[in-house]
């Protein structure tokens, strides 16, 4: 297996078992005894035979030392940390990466199936697999000085997701190689927006945000990318603070292009006055979308309520979302519309379950993937979650909150998933290939390049997202339409 490929291994194949545990009220002089002579930085901490909590030698240090306590009247409870992050036994090596990444934190206690610990893992665990992991990729973003650097981070991390995708990625781990994509992606742009604003944008005001809408909102990218962002910012800024504001969106969006991100076909970037307004301005503009669900509106607005902000102000996200819930409450013709715009795009299957591919031009014999049944899961799931007031994560997490709330059963969330994930597959395999043949990605699948259980499986996939239109259309009502 491809060392990048072990990322893709659960954590049980790297943790370490031998684990050092103390109680909550054990005496905090006995326990460090117990470090010292172990010659260990950590101690997890049980009760009731479950992970409770950890002590490490940097608490001694800042809880103990530092303001001069006596260790001998504490015990470990006074300055354990607790709760305690953990990771189930069958999680992929990666989700340890990228949770020890998202919380900055450097260890994971490991759990079986009845939450019980069976291991610890560290990040220095991972590190020496290999040096070029997504954890190093991450540690290299935050040390860029340059878009030169960026540029050949960005560069490694395509590299990557071309070489684990040549280990085989299959649909049980898509799902995380995507959201690795959209972790470094996201890493990316972070320290894009650091260094602008440590070489000339210091004085950008507090009351905005850049958010990333689509795709890109939902965490969902893959190797087709592009720019998918817009800027909010406060009513009341004046005049020279949303001049710097929009000096400081060309220059970002410029910057991304210059390190591989290309710009928006559709000009979906904050550089654009369009994509760049006040709240009170996205509020009107928001109304005006809703209120008249015109194809283009609806396709504006299904973009830009996947907004999720990556820098600023969050609650101009949150009060533009609940101007759309209290919206879709009262009116339901906007949804209606959305769901119907989705219904467009049928999944290609014609007699006996065959598959049409395109019949003529330069995709003859090939299939759109996205408009085949990426978009109508997508934008179907989408739709569910707004009518439920519940708008956040991506699909998959979307579907997981309409199981939670009953608005879609477990075995039809669990179809739903399987297709997605496949097509999805489906998709970034093409990529990959057009990507090593020297071609610009795209969407398009190769069907003769199928084999049979593929051909089998993509069948299904189809078949489920046909189901799945069945169902959005039945339960926001489309008949009443005109």
């Amino acid at each position: 297996m491809s060392e990048e490929g072990q990322f893709f291994r659960p954590v049980k194949d790297f943790c370490q078992r031998q684990v050092v545990t103390c109680a909550p009220d054990d005496r905090l002089v006995d326990v460090v005894g117990v470090m010292r002579e172990k010659n260990i930085s950590s101690v997890v901490v049980l009760e009731n035979r479950l992970p409770h909590g950890i002590m490490t030698d940097r608490d001694l240090r800042n809880k103990v030392v530092a303001t001069g306590l006596d260790p001998t009247t504490l015990s470990v409870r006074a300055i354990m940390n607790s709760p305690l992050s953990v990771i189930r036994e069958s999680d992929l090596l990666y989700e340890a990466l990228y949770r020890m990444s998202r919380q900055r934190i450097h260890r994971l206690a490991v759990v079986d199936g009845k939450g019980r610990l069976s291991g610890i893992i560290t990040d220095s665990d991972i590190i020496r697999l290999q040096a070029n992991t997504p954890h190093q990729l991450v540690l290299d973003i935050e040390r860029a000085t340059s878009l030169e650097e960026l540029r050949s981070v960005f560069e490694r991390i395509q590299g990557l997701v071309l070489h684990i995708s040549d280990g085989g990625a299959g649909t049980r781990s898509v799902r995380d190689l995507v959201r690795m994509i959209a972790h470094l992606n996201d890493q990316v742009l972070l320290r894009l927006i650091a260094l602008l604003r440590q070489d000339r944008f210091a004085d950008l005001p507090a009351r905005f945000a850049l958010v990333v809408l689509g795709s890109e909102g939902r965490g969902e990218q893959t190797l087709l990318t592009d720019q998918d962002n817009a800027i909010v910012y406060g009513d009341e800024l004046g005049a020279d603070e949303v001049s710097r504001i929009e000096d400081f969106a060309q220059h970002l969006i410029e910057s991304l292009t210059a390190i591989g991100i290309p710009p928006c076909p559709g000009g979906i970037m904050a550089s654009n006055k369009e994509w760049r307004r006040s709240l009170g301005k996205w509020r009107d503009q928001l109304a005006r979308w809703l209120q008249a669900p015109t194809p283009k509106h609806v396709l504006s607005c299904g973009t830009f309520v996947d907004i999720r902000t990556i820098f600023g102000d969050p609650s101009f996200e949150q009060e533009l979302k609940d101007q759309l819930y209290t919206h879709v409450r009262r009116d339901k013709l906007f949804l209606m519309r959305m769901v119907e715009n989705t219904l467009r795009f049928a999944p290609p299957i014609g007699w006996f379950g065959r598959i049409k591919a395109e019949s003529e031009g330069a995709h003859s014999g090939m299939l759109e993937i996205k408009k085949a049944g990426i978009f109508a899961i997508s934008e179907g799931v989408k739709a569910l979650a707004i009518q439920a007031g519940k708008l956040e994560g991506s699909t998959h997490q979307r579907l997981d909150m309409l199981v939670r709330d009953k608005v879609v059963n477990r075995k039809m969330a669990a179809t739903i998933s399987e297709s997605f994930d496949f097509l999805v597959l489906m998709r970034l395999r093409a990529q990959v290939e057009a990507v090593r043949e020297g071609r610009q990605p795209d969407n398009y699948v190769v069907l003769e390049r199928l084999n049979t259980m593929e051909l089998g499986r993509l069948q299904l996939a189809l078949k489920g997202v046909e189901n799945f239109q069945a169902f959005i259309k039945g339960h926001f009502a489309l008949h009443l339409l005109r």
